[in-house]
Formats: structure tokens, C-alpha cells, sequence
């Protein structure tokens, strides 16, 4: 792909000639601007929303992909003055300036909140394993106050991605998602499916090799072919280069193979970044503050690194260039960041809902070895009271039979249809790791071979071909799904890892891998999705896997971070890839809490690593998944000491204590477009301090999270945001006004955690499984100072009877003007297990009550049978 890069940057003085507007046409679904070189379709897709796709011909060669749902066109109008083209939806309006062909938008206040940059619209010839193609590019003007979130999910650190360079590939540990928001009011897709360079650095600093540096060093890790040795030595390079201007400069690294494996950079002696991992993305990026004058750069990588570093200096301006296309084509949403997401998946797909199962604990390891091994687990779980509803089976269950052949081992696993059955009667689902690649010497595999249903020249499943993914689903379901009752499944690696749809040709031939790099995640879980929704149609699917695009949230698929370590930097940056993940309208994600590399066997006794861990798992209990997995590591709490594992359990019955809230979250996404883990950029977009914090965001409407991820610490800085009626802290009930810094006390069994004033927040009772005994019985806690409301959902919890309306909301209403508690009347229809009649235990938070994770006293108990009730304070 480096060839491709040096490519662009020889080509950058690109044609943008020919923009002058020549006239227009409306149609029923868009307007076609007819310019001096080609033509630029505007379609408004929404009341807030427009595609703008611009070619010399347009034409399309591949599938619409991202934009599935049928929905109702807007209304729109076309004016015309001297000097521009306006089209008017009632959110948007959308300017062309007749003499420069470029677009600006407009808010339903009149207020321009984005433009197209002059001579920023770029269309080049160009050409992809000997097809046509063009290299497009669309450059952006920002503002100088401005904040940007989005791309997916990266391992560079940073949150505010405005003017940093990102590659956008899908590999292991990195997510690429084309979709930014704005903290002035939009958001915007730019969709291709190919690689895209954001904030394209073209400045290029050649860089030679000084040697190699220390002793080479044996590590295990993994691959494609499970667990292998690699040998790593550090290699020196170095170069120059000279910038004109003192300025804020933008570096991007590409350490020219298909992972790295560290990334060290300094200039003029100064480290600018220094992080490392068994497996990191090739790319990765910063600002750095500089000079005018000549600057020494020091990189230090892997010795077979072919180090490549770019620069920018840093502007007012968002750009997007892929260089596999053909037509720039992009789509912008007006709103805030909720209004966008939601328009977002009215036009890509609702997210469905996820079991509430899959909403408790996940325990996984890397890995259990024999049937017996996982069961003897799974009882001690419950022997011990530790809650837990999912356990994970990972890879190689598959033994002499070849990998993913998707067969169980006898010799392992004698009665894979006996072992689930007992993890049922244990209240337990089994999670099932199976892989896009099928050994090519299996049996299965030379079925697929035969058939030529791999992508050429590797082991990975050709999903673009769609006999090869039937064929693929058709043995998944017949030897895993039907015969054993599996509930959720593990799609690892699917990437494809190490980037192989490069000079690939893919669906038989047909298409240059380089067209739909970035897609094949989508492919696998919507093979997956859909043959689990025909072949099991009463059970909700629950996908766990490596990588995803752009509508994704449809096929029940969450994502995790990969194969990360487990230091303080790490946990950090999987904080910030989690939010700009979530920021893209993809709602699931986790991680592996305490890392998936991890210190080796003194992990055990190692008290420093153990402070660790219990600061990642707090963070995964206010996750959108709550999960722990390991590698070459027995993952389970009590292997680490009774310390770790009674901490371990405060956490695990708050998750449980909040599943009436977290479930009510889930269903928020499904039925609202809601999203559950919130950058502050969601809530408070006005509040430039809220923006600056990285480590803090909201869970759901109602907390406020801020993970402590430093070590030896017992008192935590949180920034409470601007909010007229404040905020309480949790563990104390004590009241505090918003837009102030807060010394929060931050133990290593606490994470500071504050609760918006005007919340509602119901809490169950401590359970071992997610559907252990009906809620019939909740303690609704009120957080006054502001009014507040809140819907409480439950449905029948692992089937779609939800989408026939079986399902019951119950609405909250707090008055902080009549100081009343108004529980509205029931909505929904009947289903299996629904409480009719039921009590709320009514707590009004302050600090001599309702706070922690234990019950409140009781201020006013009610009865509930599902008719509107008013609960006055007393």
C-alpha cells in the first residue's frame, strides 16, 4: 500500500479545474448540477440530510452497501439567484456558488455550519489492478474553535481528531469507519469502501537505516495460525527535513509493513510518541509544535521496518481523499450528534436488540483446552457467586480436524450438545469463536477450494462471492448452529487480518479487492445476521467481532479492541478508541479488560498488574459490554487472590443492580437510535472544557463516567460539565454544581462515577444471570434539582417478539417545579413473563440516602399495575 501513498503525493497538484456551474435540472430525488467537467448530484435523503456525489460519468460499479433502508424522501425546493443554486429541505439548505461549483450548508437557523473548500473538489484518472479508477479527494473548511470526532476506532490516543492524519484501514486493534462529527452541528460520511486518507499528510520524509539496536528477543504471539514464536530486534532510521514556519505540525508514521510492532519517534532528540504492543496498526499519528529550520528524526521500529514518515502543518480544514474510486461521493447530516445518529441509521438500519444476556458478564479466555476444562470453570463461577451469563469458547476447539474445519475435537470436547445443555441448566450461554478463514487441507476447506470460494492465493472465505457465503453459512449452520443450540458466535479476525484484499481480485474474479477493502466485515456479519435470523428465527443473534464499517449496527454485531497489552497507555487509548468508535452511530463495543497480552505467569501474584486489571474491568462494567479476556492466561477472578476477586464482585453486582437501566439503554439504541457510551461531545457540545476530556464521558443519560487510567491512585480529577442543576456523586449522594474541576475520591474499589441532576435511575437486586427472578420489585432512585424522565423497558429477552410489540415500557416523570414522581400508564403489548402488578420503592438522593451500590432506605413504596400514578415528595 506504500506504493499507492508515494503515488498520491506525486500526483497532488490534482486536477480541480472545470467547477463553474453550466446549469441545473430538478428531479423527484435530487438535483443535478451540470458544471463545465461533469455533473454534481445533490439528494436530499432526509429533512437534515443530503448526498453530494460528483463524476466526469456517473456511473456506479459496486453495490450500495451502507445506505439499505427504504425511507421517505423530503420535500425540497430549488431557488436560484445571480450568484447561487439553493436547495431548501426544512433542516438543511444547501448553497452552490454558480462560479466555483462549491457547496455550502446551512442550518434550520440560517447559520452555515460547514464548506466545501475552494478548488477542494478533486477527481484524478487513475487505475487498480489494471481497471479504471479515480483517486478522489474533497477538502473542507473548519472552524478555528471547532472539535472533530469520528473515523472509528485507533490506537493513537487521541479524542479531538481535528487536522490529525488518519489511514483508514481495517486491521487488527484498528477500526476504520469514513463518519466524523462536529461539535458545531454535523456530521458527515464520506462513502467509499476502499482506503481513505483523513487529513492526507503529503509532505514526505525519506528515511534511511542506521542498523539494528539491543539484543533480539523470542516472543509468542498470535497469527492467523495460532499461537507462534516471532523474533523482534529493534531497527534504527534515520532523516531530515526543513519546515519554513513556526506552527503546529501533524506527523503521520507509516512503518511500511502490514503491522507494526512499535512506535518510536523523536525529532531533534525529543520523543514526540514512544508506545509498543506484540501487534499495532502500520500508521499512526500526532501533533507536534515546531520551529522554522531543519529538524533530525530518530525512528525506531522492528529492523525489517521500511519506515515512511509525512507532515502537515496544521489547519482550519477536514479533507478526505481515497485513492480506489469511482465518484466522490459523501453525505452530511445536520443536527447534534443524537439528531445525526439518528438520521444515520434511519437511512443505514436500525440496530436490533441484544439479548439481555449478552448484557451481563462475559467471561473468555484464551483458552479453555477440553470440555471438562470449560464446565469445571463455569461451575466455579457459580459455586463462588460470582455473576456471570455468557462464556466464551475460543479457538483451536477444532484440533486435529484443521482450522475453523467447524468440528469439534472429540478427543477435547467429547459432547459438545451435552456440555452446552449443562451450561443451560447453569443459567449460562456459550459464545462460539468461528473464523472467516477455513484450513485449505480440512475437509470443508477442500469443498471450498474446489468450488474457488476463497479470496485467491489465502484461506479467507470469498463472502463477496454470494455462493461462497451461503455455501459458508450452510455448513455453519449444520454442523454448529442447529446440533448444538450455540447462542452467540465469535467472527474473529475479520478484517481480513493482515489487509489481503490487496491485489486481490474478489466475487470470482470480478472486483479489485482495493475497491471494497474495508467492507469485508460487513459481508461476514451480514452472512451470519441473516442465516441465524432464517435457520433460528425465535433466538437473538449476538455477533462478537474484530472489525466493522458503516451499517454494520444492523447484523447484531459489536466490535472489540483486538489484541492489545495491558499497560496504563493502553487501557487509555482504548478509552478514546472506544468513544470515536461509538461517536459513528455503532453503538456495541468492549475490549478486553486487563489486556489481551498480558505480563506472563507472575500476572498471578503481580500486585501492580492486578491494580491494573481492576481499573480496566471498572471501566468494562460501563461498557456497552462487560467482558475479560486473556492471553496464555487463566482469565477467571479468583486466580488473581481473594483481593482481586472480592473487588471484582462489587463490580459485577453493580453491572447486575443497573441491568433495568442498562437494558432500558439497549432498547433506547433499537428504538430510538439512542447510543449508550457518549463522548460529551453528545451532551454538552457547547462546553468547550466538557470537549477537552478525554477520559470522561456519559453512559446513557444519566452518568457520568471517569475511569481512573493512572496508577496508585486515591483521588481522581473530574471535570463536571456545565449543567444548571449540577450533579451528584454516586458513592456519597453529595451535590455538586457543573462547569467546575471536582477532587473525587477514587480508591481501588471505587471509580468516580456522578449522576446528572433530573435522573431516574432504577436498580434491581443482586442477581447471578440477567433473567435469575423477575424484577418485580425495583428501587427507583431520584436525583432532584431538574425535571427528568425516564422509560423503563423489558421484553421477553432473547427472541424478536419485540418487533410484534411484545414488550412493555413504563414511563417516569419527575416535576422538580411540583417536587411529584408521576409513573405513567404502561405501553406495549402483552408477552410471556410481564408484571402486572409490581413495586417501586421510591428514593429521593441526597447524602444521607440512596447512594452506592446497596438499597436506599424506602422514602414512599408503590404499588404499580400498570395505570398512571402520581408520587408526590413528602
Amino acid at each position: 500500500m506504500k506504493q499507492i501513498t508515494i503515488l498520491f503525493v506525486l500526483l497532488t497538484p490534482i486536477f480541480s479545474i472545470g467547477q463553474v456551474v453550466k446549469g441545473y435540472k430538478k428531479h423527484n430525488d435530487k438535483v443535478v448540477i451540470t458544471l463545465e467537467k461533469g455533473e454534481l448530484h445533490l439528494s436530499p435523503l432526509a429533512e437534515n440530510t443530503v448526498r453530494v456525489q460528483y463524476a466526469l460519468e456517473m456511473k456506479s460499479q459496486i453495490p450500495e452497501l451502507v445506505f439499505t433502508s427504504k425511507v421517505n424522501l423530503p420535500d425540497f425546493k430549488v431557488s436560484e439567484s445571480n450568484s447561487g443554486i439553493e436547495i431548501a429541505m426544512s433542516k438543511m439548505t444547501v448553497v452552490v456558488d454558480k462560479k466555483s461549483g462549491t457547496l455550502s450548508y446551512r442550518n434550520s437557523k440560517g447559520n452555515v455550519f460547514l464548506s466545501e473548500k475552494p478548488k477542494g473538489r478533486i477527481l484524478k484518472p487513475s487505475s487498480v489492478q489494471g481497471e479504471s479508477c479515480y483517486i478522489v479527494e474533497q477538502g473542507f473548511s473548519t472552524l478555528p474553535e471547532e472539535y472533530i470526532f469520528g473515523t472509528g476506532q485507533f490506537q493513537d490516543g487521541h479524542l479531538n481528531i481535528k487536522g490529525l492524519p488518519r489511514r483508514l484501514t481495517q486491521v487488527n486493534t484498528q477500526i476504520a469507519i469514513p463518519f466524523i462529527m462536529s461539535s458545531k452541528g454535523y456530521g458527515l460520511l464520506w462513502h467509499n469502501y476502499g482506503l481513505t486518507d483523513f487529513n492526507p499528510a503529503d509532505s514526505v520524509v525519506n528515511l534511511k537505516s542506521s542498523g539494528i539496536r539491543g539484543e533480539s528477543i523470542s516472543i509468542d504471539v498470535t497469527t492467523t495460525n495460532g499461537t507462534q514464536k516471532e523474533t523482534r530486534q529493534d531497527g534504527v532510521f534515520t532523516g531530515s527535513f526543513t519546515i519554513k514556519e513556526n506552527d503546529e505540525y501533524a506527523i503521520l508514521l507509516d512503518v511500511g509493513q502490514k503491522m507494526a510492532r512499535k512506535w518510536e519517534l523523536k525529532i531533534d532528540g525529543k520523543e514526540v510518541f514512544n508506545f509498543k504492543n506484540h501487534w499495532l496498526p502500520p500508521t499512526t499519528s500526532t501533533f507536534v509544535r515546531l520551529t522554522a529550520g531543519k529538524h533530525n528524526i530518530v525512528v525506531t521500529g522492528e529492523k525489517n521496518d521500511k519506515p515512511v514518515v509525512y507532515y502537515r502543518k496544521v489547519a482550519n480544514e477536514t479533507v478526505f481523499r481515497s485513492p480506489v474510486a469511482n465518484k466522490l461521493d459523501y453525505v452530511v447530516f445536520a443536527g447534534d450528534a443524537d439528531e445525526v445518529i439518528s438520521s444515520y441509521r434511519n437511512l443505514t438500519g436500525q440496530a436490533p436488540l441484544m439479548p439481555i444476556w449478552a448484557l451481563g458478564y462475559i467471561h473468555c479466555r484464551e483458552r479453555f483446552t477440553t470440555q471438562n476444562d470449560l464446565l469445571k470453570n463455569a461451575k466455579t463461577f457459580r459455586d463462588k457467586k460470582l455473576p456471570m451469563d455468557l462464556i466464551v469458547q475460543d479457538w483451536q476447539y477444532w484440533g486435529k480436524y484443521g482450522w475453523n474445519s467447524m468440528k469439534f475435537d472429540e478427543q477435547m470436547y467429547p459432547d459438545p450438545s451435552a456440555m452446552v445443555k449443562e451450561l443451560h441448566q447453569m443459567n449460562m450461554r456459550l459464545m462460539l469463536s468461528v473464523w472467516s478463514k477455513i484450513d485449505k487441507e480440512s475437509v470443508l476447506g477442500k469443498e471450498f477450494n474446489k468450488k474457488n470460494y476463497y479470496i485467491p492465493n489465502t484461506q479467507w472465505v470469498d463472502f463477496f462471492n454470494p455462493e461462497a457465503a451461503d455455501y459458508y453459512w450452510k455448513n455453519f449452520s449444520e454442523k454448529l448452529l442447529k446440533p448444538y443450540e450455540i447462542d452467540a458466535w465469535w467472527q474473529d479476525a475479520t478484517e481480513p487480518e493482515n489487509d489481503d484484499l490487496v491485489g486481490r481480485k474478489i466475487n470470482n474474479g470480478t472486483i479489485p479487492g482495493e475497491q471494497m477493502r474495508n467492507v469485508y466485515p460487513m459481508y461476514v456479519t451480514k452472512t451470519v445476521y441473516e442465516g441465524s435470523r432464517k435457520d433460528a428465527p425465535d433466538k437473538r443473534v449476538f455477533i462478537l467481532t474484530r472489525s466493522g464499517f458503516s451499517g454494520q449496527q444492523r447484523y447484531a454485531a459489536a466490535v472489540w479492541t483486538g489484541d492489545v497489552g495491558n499497560d496504563w497507555g493502553t487501557l487509555q487509548r482504548q478509552l478514546t478508541a472506544g468513544l470515536n468508535y461509538s461517536i459513528t452511530g455503532l453503538p456495541w463495543w468492549t475490549f478486553d479488560a486487563g489486556g489481551f497480552f498480558r505480563p506472563g505467569k507472575n500476572q498471578y501474584t503481580d500486585v501492580k498488574f492486578h491494580e491494573r486489571f481492576l481499573r480496566w474491568f471498572q471501566l468494562a462494567t460501563f461498557s456497552p459490554l462487560q467482558r475479560v479476556h486473556g492471553y496464555q492466561t487463566n482469565t477467571e477472578f479468583w486466580r488473581f487472590g481473594k483481593k482481586v476477586e472480592s473487588e471484582a464482585l462489587k463490580f459485577l453486582n453493580l453491572r447486575y443492580r443497573l441491568m433495568p437501566y442498562i437494558y432500558s439503554q439497549a432498547a433506547n439504541i433499537t428504538f430510538n437510535n439512542g447510543t449508550l457510551m457518549r463522548p460529551l461531545v453528545m451532551d454538552f457540545s457547547d462546553d468547550i472544557k466538557a470537549l477537552q476530556q478525554k477520559y470522561e464521558y456519559m453512559f446513557g443519560a444519566a452518568f457520568l463516567v471517569a475511569p481512573v487510567v493512572s496508577e496508585n491512585i486515591n483521588k481522581w480529577d473530574v471535570y463536571l460539565p456545565e449543567n444548571k442543576s449540577g450533579w451528584f456523586n454516586f458513592w456519597t449522594g453529595k451535590q455538586y454544581k457543573g462547569g467546575q474541576i471536582v477532587e473525587t475520591a477514587a480508591s481501588i474499589s471505587t471509580i468516580p462515577l456522578y449522576v446528572k441532576s433530573g435522573s431516574i435511575i432504577p436498580i434491581g437486586e443482586k442477581m447471578q444471570y440477567t433473567n435469575q427472578k423477575p424484577s418485580d420489585t425495583l428501587e427507583i432512585r431520584v436525583y432532584k434539582g431538574a425535571n427528568g424522565k425516564f422509560e423503563l423497558y423489558e421484553d421477553e429477552g432473547t427472541n424478536y417478539n419485540y418487533e410484534k410489540g411484545a414488550f412493555s415500557f413504563i414511563p417516569f416523570e419527575w416535576n422538580e417545579q411540583k417536587q411529584t414522581l408521576t409513573i405513567g400508564k404502561r405501553k406495549g403489548g402483552n408477552f410471556n413473563g410481564l408484571i402486572k402488578n409490581r413495586v417501586f420503592n421510591i428514593v429521593w438522593v441526597d447524602e444521607s440516602n440512596g447512594f452506592g451500590i446497596e438499597n436506599g432506605k424506602t422514602n414512599i413504596s408503590v404499588q404499580y399495575n400498570g395505570s398512571s400514578i402520581a408520587v408526590p415528595r413528602k
